[in-house]
């Protein structure tokens, strides 16, 4: 999600994609709206409890890939580090065995 603007002088909208990756391939762009669509995508994601990252110029780059398509690329690093990001708050992220010694919170 992001916010981008829209000119010189006004204000900026919200951006939000929401994506689906299921392990297989590449994750795919399953919505993307800006203003009050934006706001009803950060909604459902929330009453899901899907994790939100803001990242306005990725949102933006996302936003131009047609729905059902899977992310170039050109993306896969960016799109990697937030995937990675959504693993770690749901507590997926790394295996505890390996976390450092002293770590409060192995991952």
């Amino acid at each position: 999600m992001g916010r981008r603007r829209n000119g010189p002088g006004t204000p900026t909208r919200r951006r939000a994609v929401a994506l689906r990756y299921d392990g297989r391939g590449a994750p795919r762009v399953t919505a993307t709206g800006s203003g009050a669509t934006a706001e009803r995508i950060l909604a459902v994601a929330r009453a899901h409890g899907v994790p939100l990252h803001e990242d306005p110029a990725l949102a933006e780059a996302l936003a131009a890939i047609p729905l059902g398509e899977e992310i170039p690329r050109e993306l896969y690093v960016a799109v990697a580090e937030v995937l990675a990001f959504v693993l770690l708050v749901h507590g997926r992220g790394t295996d505890p065995a390996v976390a450092e010694p002293g770590d409060r919170h192995p991952r």
